[in-house]
């Protein structure tokens, strides 16, 4: 990599933090307790929904965490997914309840996540576990944003006071991660599509979370030298040569590494971070059982 951006490096992070997790789950079965149980719901066929359901599963048999799918086809009824969602709020050997996401048109996604217990949502979705964030209460708070947070909080220590800009305002990412630095002190600007001078407003920031979902979108020339960057971005490219695809962020990563003092790549930054705080969650999860 040139310039001189240095890579936080969002593997390593997160190994460790599961390498804690699984020390965690030791500890409570030598004191007699079961292995923190996720239910994972997995509804159609979406192609990244069933790698990102395989790779949580073996994330948590890494850790000793009991995985258990329940797959079901696309044309599954609203209200038979309703039914199952109840029925695993019941089930005392579930501790954790992951609907994954997106869900088929016909399914109204906002009514099956208000569905899910909110001492079993381990996603952070549902709008109890996202008042109790926005009003600085202790719950599941979602697990990208909260990776992030992990990252900077690693990478610069103490934050109070650094002016921080969001770029997007999803209920996913964006809102929760402008509740979790506010929380930790930071000066929060939450940018989006109606932004006047998006370029202005990221310049002043110290700290720049982009999560809009758009390429490459945020250049090196928007960003105050020294910064650190952290991009939620996921977004697949052609690939130059016109054959296949790459991943890239909304960061463009090569101009803002000339610029930034610390950047998350794409892959490997934010990615990792968000199923290892998933684990972090069922295992907080259990505990609470």
């Amino acid at each position: 990599m040139t310039g001189s951006g240095q890579i936080i490096d969002g593997k390593a992070h997160a190994a460790r933090l599961r390498a804690d997790i699984a020390q965690a789950v030791i500890a409570r079965a030598s004191a007699g307790a079961r292995a923190p149980a996720l239910a994972v719901v997995l509804v159609g066929d979406d192609p990244a929904s069933h790698v990102y359901v395989r790779n949580k599963t073996a994330a948590c048999r890494e850790a000793g965490i009991t995985s258990i799918e329940h797959r079901r086809d696309a044309t599954l009824p609203e209200a038979e997914l309703l039914a199952l969602v109840q029925q695993l709020n019941r089930d005392p050997a579930v501790d954790g309840i992951l609907v994954q996401l997106p869900l088929p048109a016909h399914i109204d996604s906002a009514r099956i996540i208000s569905a899910i217990s909110p001492d079993k949502d381990v996603d952070g979705f549902s709008p109890v576990n996202a008042g109790r964030l926005a009003t600085g209460l202790d719950g599941f708070v979602p697990c990208t944003p909260l990776g992030c947070l992990r990252l900077l909080q690693s990478t610069l220590g103490d934050i109070a006071g650094a002016e921080a800009i969001v770029i997007g305002r999803s209920n996913i990412v964006g809102r929760p991660m402008a509740s979790l630095l506010i929380g930790a002190s930071a000066t929060v600007t939450v940018a989006h599509s109606r932004s006047r001078d998006l370029p202005g407003l990221v310049r002043r920031a110290d700290i720049v979370i982009a999560a809009v979902g758009r390429p490459e979108m945020v250049r090196g020339s928007w960003l105050k030298p020294g910064c650190t960057v952290i991009d939620v971005g996921i977004n697949r490219v052609p690939k130059e040569s016109g054959e296949g695809t790459r991943l890239v962020g909304d960061v463009a990563f090569a101009e803002a590494a000339e610029v930034a003092a610390h950047i998350t790549p794409v892959p490997g930054g934010v990615g990792p971070m968000t199923i290892a705080c998933l684990l972090e969650n069922t295992l907080k999860a259990a505990s609470l059982q």
